[in-house]
């Protein structure tokens, strides 16, 4: 019997072996830190530590950059579930931006409990349907149960407009030719 045996002096042969067994596997060399941080984290765990922070969707076709942001503000947003701050930190979590207004903040204040979303989807998120519909999942999940909202989506770009122009100098002299 080893001196690092927890096992009782009257183990059996199978206890012992089973103990030297799962002994070789806790020598492995495992990086819980960079497995538990969302931006050390390899590509293929993701899904899994989505799950084990409590996010409430995952897609596979998401880009790598939004997956690893919802991660990052997973616990954040679960904390402040139900409030305006929590549906704010979803849709930025997306890679996009909202304006929001509640029923009391418009200029005649609308039915109670209810509140309205302008949506822009920034140019590096992808421009789908199905992706937009993630978002208003995600919405009327952390929103509080008892509001209603109305979404208006839009696009956001930016671009530039160069103005280019060359000059020349000319001088012109007129030259005048009279026959003597």
């Amino acid at each position: 019997m080893s001196s690092d045996s927890l096992l009782p002096p009257n183990a059996t042969e199978a206890e012992r072996t089973l103990e030297a067994t799962t002994a070789l596997a806790s020598d492995l060399p495992v990086q819980l830190r960079s497995l538990w941080n969302p931006d050390t984290c390899p590509a293929e765990l993701l899904p899994w530590l989505a799950w084990a922070l409590s996010l409430d969707a995952w897609q596979p076709y998401w880009p790598e950059r939004i997956k690893r942001q919802r991660i990052r503000d997973a616990v954040e947003i679960q904390r402040r579930k139900g409030t305006a701050k929590s549906v704010r930190d979803v849709v930025r979590s997306f890679g996009s931006s909202l304006a929001l207004r509640e029923w009391w903040q418009k200029d005649e204040p609308g039915e109670p409990h209810t509140f309205d979303v302008v949506l822009t989807l920034g140019a590096e998120v992808p421009n789908s349907a199905e992706f937009q519909q993630d978002i208003v999942d995600e919405i009327s999940r952390t929103k509080p149960v008892r509001s209603h909202f109305t979404l208006t989506a839009g696009l956001s770009g930016s671009g530039g407009l160069g103005v280019a122009g060359a000059g020349r100098t000319f001088v012109y002299r007129r030259l005048s030719a009279t026959a003597d």
